[in-house]
């Protein structure tokens, strides 16, 4: 992931790419099978998800870029996997941790920036299997709890890499490690490839790529056709999607906006993203961090991000809640705590998030709409004045409850739209959700 302290330069970078032209190289006249299809509307329909960076970094315990910030040479950085020995990772409690949460997939970090493989690559031995003490894949391991316990597993994939010599000429980042001044792109790019074909057929059926770091070097060759042709044949139902803040891409299967709801545009490398008509996906942190930082205690607080979620939902998009596991593989309490909560108000709320798509009331500052077949799911926010005024849903309301309280809402219908009366013993302090049946 980017951080927003490294916004102008990426921007400047982005600004003075071909993207058109780069589009052009990715894979077009791609038509999704209906395997890709089906697996669209379940991840459309599963709308929470698990967002998990991790990796040698968390060592030093200041996040994901600590390489880059601290301008860490790779003869240096290359002494951390000695260091990394995640004893206490247990893929079970993170699997029942993130179903307790009420998510449906994880996306975890094979390779981050820093380009260290966190499972067990035969492409290079710059991997945790190979250069840590605890010389296990824990990927493989993740695979099999999440098909165990029947959650869908997404690998996040860096294209950008501070630690390969054929990663040349070098991006906008990483310029202070240590690389000889030489390379040979196409055999990066086979590297890349050949790390993915890897995660592609040893894990199992995933669920997809997301990829980030092309906002790195815009207008190199990256072959994206080649690329998601590869993943597309090895595995039809994989989704793929990049973090590039632009449209969609041909090839490329879901879009995803990062630290921003769809066309909120409230993080400045969204300033240029466009909606597409893919699946979406916001993505963002409990703290102010991806990777594990021990100082950072910004913590979001559990209403703010179930409200963020409700948002999400009523963007027409899924929510991706990031964790950054601590070096010894146990999640931080603050995190668990935060997860557990939303998962409480899930149990009682979630059939008006799962399974459903933007409502037909455009987001307001009191709140959002999704929609289920004929029922309208109104979630108040901030109700003004004990009422709020929905411009017309669509249909004839037939009836009206509240989801929490489980008892019918006074409602009047107008030309201009209806009125819901939200009266004080109703309110939810996080979401008072109504229930509107419309007449089919």
């Amino acid at each position: 992931m980017k951080q927003p302290t490294r916004v102008t330069m990426v921007l400047v970078a982005c600004a003075a790419a071909l993207a058109i032209g780069e589009r052009g190289r990715a894979q077009t006249g791609y038509r999704p099978s209906a395997a890709n299809l089906a697996a669209r509307s379940w991840f459309q329909d599963a709308r929470f998800g698990l967002f998990v960076h991790w990796g040698v970094y968390s060592v030093l315990g200041d996040g994901e870029w600590v390489m880059n910030n601290r301008r860490i040479p790779i003869a240096d950085y290359e002494k951390l996997p000695a260091q990394f020995n995640p004893v206490a990772f247990d893929p079970a409690e993170w699997v029942a941790l993130a179903k307790a949460a009420g998510m449906k997939y994880i996306t975890i970090t094979s390779k981050h920036h820093d380009g260290f493989a966190m499972f067990d690559s035969r492409v290079s031995d710059y991997n945790i299997v190979a250069r840590t003490p605890y010389k296990k894949d824990v990927l493989k391991a993740l695979a099999e709890e999440c098909r165990k316990q029947g959650l869908k597993l997404f690998f996040y994939y860096s294209q950008l890499d501070w630690h390969h010599p054929d990663y040349f000429p070098r991006g906008r980042t990483g310029r202070d490690a240590g690389r000889p001044e030489e390379g040979e792109w196409s055999r990066y790019i086979e590297y890349m490839n050949g790390e993915l074909r890897e995660l592609l057929t040893n894990y199992g059926e995933i669920g997809g790529i997301w990829f980030d770091g092309w906002w790195d070097r815009p207008d190199a060759p990256w072959r994206l056709d080649a690329t998601y042709a590869l993943i597309h044949q090895l595995q039809p139902q994989a989704l793929i999607g990049a973090n590039h803040h632009r449209r969609p891409f041909p090839g490329e299967d879901f879009q995803m906006f990062e630290k921003d709801l769809p066309g909120g545009r409230t993080a400045e490398f969204n300033k240029d993203s466009e909606i597409g008509d893919l699946p979406l996906e916001t993505c963002e942190t409990m703290n102010g961090a991806w990777g594990f930082n021990i100082t950072d205690r910004r913590y979001k607080s559990t209403r703010d991000l179930i409200r963020y979620l409700v948002r999400a939902a009523g963007s027409n998009a899924n929510f991706l809640l990031n964790v950054g596991p601590m070096p010894n593989g146990r999640i931080q309490p603050e995190f668990v705590t935060r997860l557990q909560e939303i998962g409480a108000w899930l149990a009682k709320n979630g059939e008006s998030i799962y399974g459903t798509r933007g409502g037909p009331v455009a987001p307001h500052a009191w709140g959002v709409t999704t929609r289920k077949e004929s029922r309208v799911y109104v979630h108040v926010l901030d109700a003004p004045d004990g009422a709020v005024l929905l411009p017309p849903p669509g249909g004839k309301v037939r009836a009206a409850r509240f989801l929490s309280a489980g008892r019918a809402a006074e409602f009047s219908e107008f030309d201009f739209g209806v009125v819901v009366k939200i009266p004080e013993d109703a309110v939810d302090p996080i979401d008072t959700v109504v229930a509107l049946d419309l007449a089919s």
